[in-house]
C-alpha cells in the first residue's frame, strides 16, 4: 500500500506547530472562596525570591508560602484601595501604584508616600512604574502623562508639552539603549532622554493605537499588545499575529512578559499563550487547562520559573513545572480513508499550483515577494541549514529587508494556505 501524508498532518505543516496545554505542570487556583486572597479581580502581580505580590481592587496582599498576608493591616490607605501595578527596584524596595494616593513605597519596614508630588503632579491613578538604566523612575499615569523621579526632582510630560502621543498612558518598558517605551491609548511614543518618536497605524505596521502591553526580549526586539492583535519592531520589520494567522486566543492582548527562556507569555481576553517568537504556541483555555475562564488581565513569572495569571473576576492562577514542548517530526502515515487520501492530493495539487516570484531590489537592500495567496510565512535558510529569516503574516510585493543578511545562497521558503514552495535565492 502506497504511504501518504495524512490531511491532519498535512495541516499541520502548513499551519505551523500548535501544542495543547494539557498535562505539562500544575496548576492553583486562589480565590475569595478557597483562600485568603484580598479579591478576585487582579490587576498587578509582582514576583520576588519570597513569594508573590497581588494587587486587587480592594488593596495589596502577599502570598509567601502557603500564608496570605493583607497588607492594609499596616497601612490603612491600602485598605479598598485599587492597587493597579507593583515593581522591586534595585534595593529591594517595592513600588505600589494606587488610585487615589499616587505611589508608596514600602523597604518591608517603613512606608514612604509622595503626597505633596502627588498633589502638584496630579498623580492618582498610577497605571505602571519603570526603573530605567539609569535608576530614573518613569510613571504612568492614567490621564496624567507621564512622571520621571531620579530620587530627587520630579519632571512631568504631557502631550502639551512633549511628543507624548497621549496622557492615557497604559505601559512602559526601557530597551538596551535607555529608550523609555510609552504604549497609549493613541499609538507608542519612544523617548530617549532628548527627543520624542511615535508609532501610529498611520505611519508604522502597529496594528491598532490602543496598546495596553509592551515587552522587549533578548535581541532588543520591542513586543506589543493591542486590542488587534500581537506585534513585534526589530527597528526595521513590523509582525504581527492575531486570530486569523496563528493560535492566539484572543487579539485583545492585555499583558506581555518573557520568561528565562525568552518565552513570552501573552494573557488575553480569551484566555493565555505561551510563544517561542517564531513557530511554536502553547494556548490555555479554562477548557484544557487550570486557568479560570474570561479575561486574563495580567501575568507573570517568577525566578524559580512559575507562570502567575491574573484573572479580572476569578481570582490569581499559579502554573508550576512547565516545560515548553518540543514538536515530533511529523512522519507519513499511512490513510485508510479514501477521503482523506483524496482530500490531501487536492491539498498537495494546489501547493503545486501557487505561482510564486522573488523581484530583487538589492541596491535598496530588499526583496519582494509576488504569489497568489493573501498571506505566507516565508523563512530564509542558509546552505548551513539554518534558518536566518522569518517573516509571518507576509503580502504580496510588501518588501523583505535583506541588507543584514550574509552574502550566499538561500532557500527561501514560502508557506500560505495552499501549501509551500522553496525558491533558491543567491545573495550577491
Amino acid at each position: 500500500m502506497m504511504k501518504h501524508t495524512s490531511l491532519l498532518t498535512l495541516a499541520l505543516l502548513l499551519l505551523g506547530n500548535t501544542l495543547m496545554a494539557q498535562n505539562n505542570g500544575t496548576w492553583t487556583l486562589y480565590n475569595t472562596k478557597n483562600s485568603d486572597i484580598g479579591g478576585n479581580n487582579i490587576a498587578a502581580i509582582a514576583t520576588d525570591n519570597k513569594g508573590v505580590w497581588v494587587g486587587t481592587y480592594q488593596g495589596l496582599c502577599r502570598l509567601n508560602g502557603g500564608s496570605w498576608l493583607d497588607y492594609a493591616m499596616f497601612n490603612e490607605k491600602l485598605k479598598n484601595q485599587s492597587i493597579n501595578c507593583m515593581m522591586t527596584d534595585r534595593r529591594g524596595v517595592v513600588w505600589i501604584g494606587t488610585d487615589d494616593y499616587g505611589v508608596i513605597e514600602f523597604d518591608g519596614t517603613h512606608w514612604t508616600e509622595y503626597a505633596t508630588e502627588t498633589r502638584r503632579l496630579k498623580m492618582k491613578f498610577i497605571k505602571e512604574i519603570v526603573q530605567d538604566n539609569d535608576g530614573v523612575f518613569w510613571i504612568g499615569v492614567t490621564l496624567g502623562g507621564l512622571v520621571s523621579y531620579n530620587g530627587y526632582t520630579w519632571e512631568k510630560y504631557t502631550p502639551e508639552d512633549c511628543g507624548l502621543l497621549s496622557d492615557f498612558v497604559l505601559d512602559l518598558a526601557v530597551d538596551r539603549a535607555n529608550r523609555k517605551w510609552i504604549t497609549t491609548n493613541a499609538g507608542v511614543s519612544v523617548f530617549n532622554d532628548r527627543r520624542w518618536l511615535s508609532y501610529t497605524v498611520d505611519n508604522s505596521g502597529l496594528p491598532d493605537n490602543i496598546v495596553p502591553a509592551v515587552a522587549i526580549d533578548n535581541n532588543n526586539v520591542k513586543w506589543f499588545g493591542t486590542l488587534n492583535g500581537l506585534a513585534s519592531y526589530d527597528g526595521e520589520e513590523w509582525h504581527i499575529w492575531n486570530t486569523a494567522n496563528c493560535p492566539l486566543p484572543s487579539n485583545q492582548v492585555n499583558d506581555l512578559v518573557f520568561d528565562a527562556d525568552g518565552m513570552l507569555w501573552i494573557a488575553t481576553s480569551a484566555g493565555a499563550a505561551v510563544f517561542d517568537g517564531e513557530s511554536r504556541w502553547v494556548v490555555f483555555t479554562s477548557k484544557n487547562s487550570g486557568l479560570p475562564s474570561g479575561n486574563i488581565y495580567k501575568v507573570a513569572v517568577s525566578r524559580q520559573g512559575d507562570v502567575w495569571f491574573g484573572s479580572d473576576t476569578k481570582g490569581l492562577a499559579k502554573l508550576s513545572g512547565f516545560t515548553m514542548p518540543v514538536p515530533e517530526t511529523p512522519s507519513a502515515s499511512t490513510v485508510t480513508d479514501d477521503r482523506q487520501d483524496e482530500d490531501a492530493q487536492q491539498a498537495q495539487q494546489s501547493a503545486a499550483e501557487e505561482r510564486v516570484r522573488i523581484n530583487p531590489h538589492l541596491s535598496e537592500g530588499y526583496i519582494t515577494i509576488t504569489m497568489e495567496s493573501p498571506t505566507a510565512t516565508v523563512t530564509f535558510t542558509n546552505k548551513a541549514g539554518k534558518d536566518v529569516k522569518t517573516v509571518t503574516n507576509y503580502r504580496s510585493n510588501q518588501k523583505i529587508m535583506i541588507n543584514k543578511l550574509a552574502k550566499g545562497m538561500y532557500i527561501v521558503r514560502v508557506s500560505t494556505a495552499r501549501g509551500e514552495k522553496s525558491i533558491k535565492f543567491n545573495l550577491k
